[in-house]
């Protein structure tokens, strides 16, 4: 994995037990963590655990040979992002490498400057223009362009939006803020904010961005 990975342009650490992964995760910052179940000294499932509730956001991919449903569900629980189980093609996990390193770190996949429907995106100068306007975007509706960019044609939820744009757990008033806002970003975007075409509400799911 380690060669394959580093192939396709991954700087790669490893650690041969979770006692050494715990010490290489506290040390160092990293994009994403491939976390192996099964390992000596310390779980994977107990190192996800501990690492999330320091307050760790790094996506975790957890490998296990373990294909049990309880296992997948407690991995998930636990905190991983996405969860693979051996045997699994290097394909495979390549491709699952990028789908959670798109939906956890949108500038990786869509940059600072990107098409969004009709309209010329600039993250950094907070700005979308068109042939006609120039409009003007706080940082939050920025990043909630950028995130469904980075994920078009899939349904988002308000839980997933909130975590992925304001960096924490949903509270209660959370799915209120996150309609608040996307109101507000739709009046800048959409023709008619009333029957969006850029942003749609999925009803009971989310909102979805039809590329």
């Amino acid at each position: 994995m380690q060669d394959f990975l580093e192939y396709h342009d991954f700087a790669v650490f490893t650690a041969s037990d979770g006692l050494e992964a715990d010490q290489t995760v506290n040390s160092k910052s990293f994009d994403l963590i491939l976390l192996d179940l099964m390992l000596p000294e310390i779980s994977g499932e107990e190192l996800c655990n501990r690492w999330r509730e320091k307050g760790l956001q790094t996506p975790i991919i957890m490998l296990t040979a373990k294909g049990q449903e309880n296992d997948k569900i407690n991995g998930l629980n636990s905190g991983a992002d996405d969860y693979i189980t051996k045997p699994f093609s290097l394909e495979e996990l390549l491709a699952r490498i990028n789908a959670v390193l798109r939906r956890t770190d949108p500038a990786k996949t869509v940059g600072h400057n990107f098409k969004f429907a009709n309209w010329n995106v600039d993250v950094q100068n907070l700005t979308i223009s068109s042939e006609n306007e120039n409009i003007e975007l706080s940082a939050r509706e920025a990043a909630i362009i950028q995130y469904f960019a980075a994920n078009p044609n899939r349904i988002i939820s308000r839980k997933e939006l909130y975590g992925k744009v304001w960096k924490e757990e949903m509270s209660q008033f959370g799915t209120r803020t996150v309609d608040m806002h996307i109101a507000k970003l739709r009046g800048k975007i959409e023709q008619n904010a009333s029957g969006p075409d850029i942003i749609t509400t999925i009803r009971g799911a989310g909102y979805k961005y039809s590329q």
